[in-house]
C-alpha cells in the first residue's frame, strides 16, 4: 500500500529564521522492500511579499527507509515556512502511476498552458487522476493566481493544465500527478475549493467543509494526502496558505484551507487522496 508522510520546515527551524534551503531526512512510517516512487506537493507556504513568490519542493535522494526533503527558494525571496506532503508508492504496486510536468515561461515564453500526458502503460478503463503543485515562481507586483487541472482522461493519458488568470505574471510552475484505476477499492480522491463554501470576492482567512467518501468503504481510518492545486491571493500582503484534513473517519473528513495575518485569500483549492 502507499504511505503518506510530510516535511515541515518548522520541524528544522522557526518561521522567523528564514533560509533559502531548508532540508530534513524524513523516515517512512515503515520501510519498503526497495526504493519507492514518490509524489509530493505543497500543502502550506508562507512567503514574503517584497520579492517574487518562489518556492520549490525537491527530494534529492531517498532509500527504502527515508527521503532527503528540501523546500527552497532563490534570489531575494523570503520563505518563512512550508509543508510538503509526500505520497510514497511501493515499487511493486502497479496500480499507481505518477509524474511531473513543468511549465517554464522563462526558458520558453511560448510554453503552452496545457499538454498531453501519456501513461507509460495503459489502464483498462479511464483512471482517476489528481494533480497538485510543487514549484511556483510568480511576479510580486500582481495578484498571485495559479491552478493545475486535469481533463480529457482516457486509458492512455490525459490533459494537464498549468494556468493563471487576471494580470498575474507566471514565470514557471510545476505540477505533479497521480493516476490509479477508477475501480480500485478502498481509495477516494477529490478536489476541494474555498469557492465550494463562499465566493472568491468575499475573502476570508478561514474556511472548511465536511465531505463524505461517496460510498467508498474503509475498514479503518484512512491515511490522507492533501496538496494545493489552486490559489488566488492578493499581492498586497504576504503569501500565506495552509491546507489540511481534520476529523478523518471511515466515512469522511473535514478539509480546511486557511490563511492568517493580513493576507487576502480570494480562493484556493487542494487535491485529496484517502486510502487504506
Amino acid at each position: 500500500m502507499p504511505t503518506v508522510c510530510e516535511f515541515d520546515t518548522q520541524s528544522v527551524r522557526p518561521w522567523d529564521n528564514p533560509r533559502p534551503d531548508t532540508r530534513a531526512t524524513v523516515n517512512f512510517p515503515r520501510p519498503f522492500t526497495a526504493r519507492p516512487r514518490l509524489s509530493h506537493g505543497f500543502r502550506s507556504l508562507d512567503i514574503g511579499k517584497s520579492a517574487n513568490i518562489r518556492a520549490k519542493s525537491t527530494i534529492q535522494s531517498f532509500t527504502k527507509k527515508w527521503a532527503d526533503c528540501h523546500i527552497t527558494t532563490w534570489a531575494d525571496t523570503t520563505l518563512y515556512s512550508g509543508i510538503d506532503h509526500i505520497f510514497a508508492i511501493a515499487p511493486n504496486n502497479l496500480d499507481f502511476l505518477t509524474g511531473e510536468h513543468m511549465r517554464n515561461l522563462v526558458n520558453d515564453p511560448t510554453d503552452p498552458p496545457s499538454v498531453r500526458v501519456d501513461f507509460e502503460r495503459p489502464f483498462v478503463t479511464p483512471p482517476k487522476v489528481v494533480a497538485f503543485l510543487n514549484y511556483i515562481d510568480l511576479d510580486k507586483s500582481h495578484n498571485w493566481c495559479l491552478k493545475t487541472t486535469v481533463d480529457d482522461i482516457d486509458v492512455s493519458g490525459f490533459t494537464l493544465s498549468i494556468e493563471t488568470w487576471g494580470d498575474a505574471i507566471l514565470y514557471a510552475a510545476q505540477a505533479c500527478w497521480i493516476a490509479y484505476p477508477e475501480d480500485r477499492e478502498h481509495i477516494f480522491s477529490t478536489s476541494v475549493n474555498t469557492m465550494d463554501v463562499r465566493p472568491w470576492y468575499h475573502p476570508q482567512l478561514k474556511q472548511s467543509d465536511e465531505i463524505a467518501f461517496d460510498g467508498v468503504e474503509f475498514w479503518k481510518t484512512p491515511s490522507v494526502f492533501i496538496a494545493l492545486n489552486t490559489f488566488d491571493i492578493d499581492c498586497k500582503a504576504n503569501f500565506r496558505i495552509n491546507a489540511s484534513a481534520r476529523d478523518v473517519s471511515e466515512t469522511g473528513l473535514v478539509w480546511h484551507i486557511n490563511s492568517w495575518g493580513d493576507t487576502i485569500l480570494h480562493s484556493a483549492g487542494a487535491s485529496i487522496i484517502a486510502f487504506n
